[in-house]
């Protein structure tokens, strides 16, 4: 029968011994494996749930290093019950208060899911599960924490204080001279004297680890006469022994950190980001300005001319620091006002700055940070005031380095300011759809439109000076993209009488804007764009001929899908307000011409660059959905697609139920809108109708009380307090609207009552119309047809015709 023997000191040790040890001399005690096994410990309650619940936080903390976030939200709801089983121990022991390390739990949890949240990139590459588990604990967290507001708000005051329960599962202490010998060790000599005792030749069959601990061992058996002196505090030789080998641990351990440390450089020099910013409790240690030039350095501006290409020859190379570039421009600036050196270098430094900050953005379909664009927006203000005030300062492309001049006047500097505003403008469309539509920020940076407003108006100063046609024309766009889409009230004002005439409103400027473009542009794009926003604004107004008579005259219809798909999109948009205009002045049937090609593809949203409807099985790839983001509007520029269906299914309804009528025993009776006649139908089929509840079911029901010729049903199911808090009250002078409506429904129920001859003539009469207009369309097109009203020549052609 074979027994083990423990043969040494190391920490290797085996429990699979199940034989006990036979019994020693009485006055050494013996232990057995199968005893260390079976050892009982007693622990209070608290160090059971206090245990019970570092655990689970190892748990998680584990589960969010590698983003499990299914795993991590079935330890979090762990934790919520271990939590409560502790109460009582933390209501007893604590007084109540709740324990430090479980705080920092719910901090680190709080911060790590708002920081997955934030990362839009991150969370569409996840699994479905994990985006579930994500935002099923982003929600039961956020309701949780709600109790413990108090105690965490403390805790953020003071993050680094340590946590008692924390610290002693962190740092359980070594068994060193000082400290006493866990049991473990204890049952091992114990066995090993016991074994020694008797003296068996089995021990040769199991050698020890190593030689040195075996001669120890039988030093150890002379050298202790019980047991109590071999677990006495050692003191002498054995000490310090034990005092070098912990100093040869934490010189390794320093050792190791130093080398992680120059990795993380080396690793970071690599990415061009530059190291990591040490700091001192949650604040950036300031680190020393960069020196630009000797102490004895006489400064001028050939110097300074050279430092700058030296700081901008290393633009764009893969270990240039981009911050700190930023950063040695800024202090070059300084240099350069302290000693006076003239406005031409300073506009130059400022070129150079503005450049560097759009640089430091690496991806340029991301939006830039918001602490750089404040500082963009600074610097390109500041460069614009000297611009203007200096006549003799000279900027374009067509400078090169050799006619650079940049010591006396007239200056002539290298750079272009429309294609930094531009670039700037583009920036600042995406830093809005970066944010949440419905948050305070995105109301932050909506207030930057001011600004950016501003800048493109000392630009056009600049530009007009400078007098060339195509760069004019190009800010003169941007100035109008800001503008089209924004309702001047004034305008209404003025043509109720009710401010005079010489104010100087939105459509004043933007006939000044558009006509320059019209005459001097020499690319379609920009035309066929300010002609849009021209119509756009005139629509949003209510002119409407003036709106009808540019787009019959431009015959955009004709030529739009040519154009690039930015540019359609404002087609849309601009025929979307066209027929809203054209709702407001009663002429429904060119309201329901304008607004049909947009509501029958059943796809809206998309065609008008609000956003995108959900993916169908491999409609579209990554790279498309993303290409299609970036086209989308700002959230501020958005249309009301309820009210545009509405108006659209209320014009479709006024048009097709007196055509039904009419057209009763006609069995080629053709469909007018095939979206409304849907609807209709859909609710036709419905075994049980209630009472309507979506904007569609009061239009549905409108219809059909129409049809029976109950214009008071009809009327009381389209104007109603749901119906004008949902559609109607979004109209400038919503009254007038409603009247119009009520007018129109009143004389269209006229028309679903004819008698037989009635209906006769009344398709006689349509048969007539129709000649008519073919027979005018073969004479257009022939020898053309005019008509004059004011002082404009109108041609009339298209869908949105005038009928006489």
């Amino acid at each position: 029968m074979s027994r083990f023997f423990a043969g040494s000191d190391s920490d290797s040790d085996s429990s699979s011994e199940e034989e006990q040890v036979p019994r020693a001399p009485p006055q050494v005690y013996t232990f057995s494996d199968d005893e260390e096994e079976v050892k009982r410990v007693v622990r209070s309650a608290k160090e059971k749930r206090y245990e019970e619940l570092t655990n689970i936080i190892k748990q998680i903390r584990n589960f969010k290093k590698i983003k499990d976030m299914s795993s991590m939200l079935t330890s979090f709801e762990d934790l919520q019950k271990a939590y409560v089983k502790a109460l009582p121990v933390i209501a007893k022991e604590e007084s109540g208060q709740t324990p430090r390390f479980f705080t920092r739990c719910l901090v680190e949890m709080e911060d790590f899911i708002n920081e997955m949240w934030e990362d839009r990139e991150g969370r569409k590459n996840m699994s479905k599960n994990n985006s579930k588990s994500l935002a099923s604990m982003r929600q039961k967290l956020r309701k949780y924490i709600k109790d413990f507001e108090e105690d965490i708000a403390k805790f953020r005051e003071n993050p680094d204080q340590p946590d008692d329960e924390e610290e002693e599962e962190k740092h359980e202490p070594e068994p060193d001279s000082e400290t006493e010998i866990p049991i473990k060790s204890v049952t091992k000599i114990a066995a090993k004297q016991v074994v020694d005792d008797e003296g068996s030749s089995d021990s040769d069959d199991w050698p020890s680890d190593s030689d040195s601990s075996s001669d120890s061992s039988d030093e150890d058996e002379g050298k202790y006469q019980s047991m109590r002196e071999r677990f006495l505090k050692k003191t002498g030789p054995a000490h310090e022994e034990d005092e070098e080998r912990e100093r040869r641990k934490e010189e390794r351990r320093k050792e190791r950190k130093e080398k992680e440390r120059r990795k993380m450089k080396r690793e970071d020099e690599e990415d061009g980001e530059g190291e990591w910013e040490y700091v001192n409790r949650g604040v950036a240690i300031p680190s020393e300005k960069p020196k630009m030039f000797a102490k004895d350095a006489e400064i001028d501006l050939n110097l300074v001319i050279k430092k700058l290409s030296e700081i901008m020859a290393a633009r764009g190379k893969k270990r240039t620091d981009r911050r700190e570039q930023i950063e040695l421009l800024h202090e070059l600036q300084n240099v350069a006002d302290q000693h006076q050196l003239g406005a031409a270098i300073y506009v130059k430094i400022k070129f150079a700055i503005i450049s560097a900050i759009f640089d430091y953005n690496p991806k340029v379909s991301d939006a830039m940070k918001p602490e750089y664009w404040m500082k963009l927006l600074e610097r390109m203000s500041e460069m614009l005031d000297v611009l203007l005030g200096n006549p003799q300062l000279f900027v374009a492309e067509s400078v090169t380095e050799e006619t650079e001049n940049l010591e006396e006047p007239p200056y002539k500097i290298r750079g272009c300011v429309l294609t930094s505003v531009e670039r700037l403008d583009d920036e600042f469309t995406k830093l809005l759809k970066e944010c949440d539509p419905h948050s305070n920020e995105y109301v932050e940076r909506l207030k930057d439109e001011a600004k950016v407003s501003g800048i493109i108006d000392k630009t056009m100063k600049y530009l007009e000076r400078t007098n060339v046609p195509s760069e004019i024309c190009r800010i003169y766009l941007r100035k109008i993209e800001h503008l089209y889409y924004k309702f001047d009230p004034r305008v209404l004002q003025q043509k109720a009488g009710e401010i005079p005439k010489e104010i100087y409103t939105s459509v004043q400027e933007m006939e000044k804007l558009c006509k320059f473009i019209y005459a001097k542009d020499g690319t379609d794009r920009l035309r066929t764009r300010a002609i849009l926003s021209h119509i756009y604004h005139h629509a949003l107004h209510d002119n409407w001929f003036q709106a009808r008579d540019l787009v019959l005259m431009s015959h955009l219809q004709e030529t739009i899908h040519h154009s690039d798909p930015s540019t359609q999109i404002l087609y849309n948009r601009t025929m979307a307000h066209l027929g809203l205009c054209a709702f407001r002045h009663a002429n429904i049937k060119d309201a329901h011409n304008c607004l049909v090609d947009l509501m029958m593809t059943g796809k809206p949203k998309e065609l008008l660059a609000q956003g995108l409807l959900p993916q169908r099985q491999h409609e579209r790839s990554k790279e498309q959905e993303k290409i299609e983001k970036q086209r989308q509007m700002p959230f501020h520029m958005h249309i009301n697609l309820e009210l545009l269906e509405c108006v659209y299914l209320v014009s479709a309804m006024l048009i097709e139920i007196p055509y039904m009528a009419a057209h009763e025993f006609d069995a080629r009776r053709r469909m007018i809108s095939k979206t409304f006649y849907q609807q209709l139908r859909s609710s036709e089929r419905q075994s049980l109708v209630g009472p309507p509840e979506s904007m569609r079911e009061h239009v549905v029901a409108a219809a059909k009380a129409m049809r029976n010729g109950n214009w008071s049903a009809c009327n009381g199911f389209i104007i109603n307090e749901k119906m004008n808090a949902k559609v109607w009250d979004l109209f400038y002078q919503a009254d007038a609207v409603r009247a119009m409506l009520t007018r129109l429904i009143k004389e269209e129920s006229l028309r679903t009552e004819p008698s037989r001859l009635q209906s006769l003539a009344l398709q006689l009469a349509d048969k007539i119309n129709n000649f008519v207009d073919s027979n005018e369309r073969i004479l257009e097109t022939k020898q053309g047809n005019f008509f004059s009203r004011g002082m404009n020549q109108v041609l009339l052609s298209g869908p949105l015709r005038s009928r006489h």
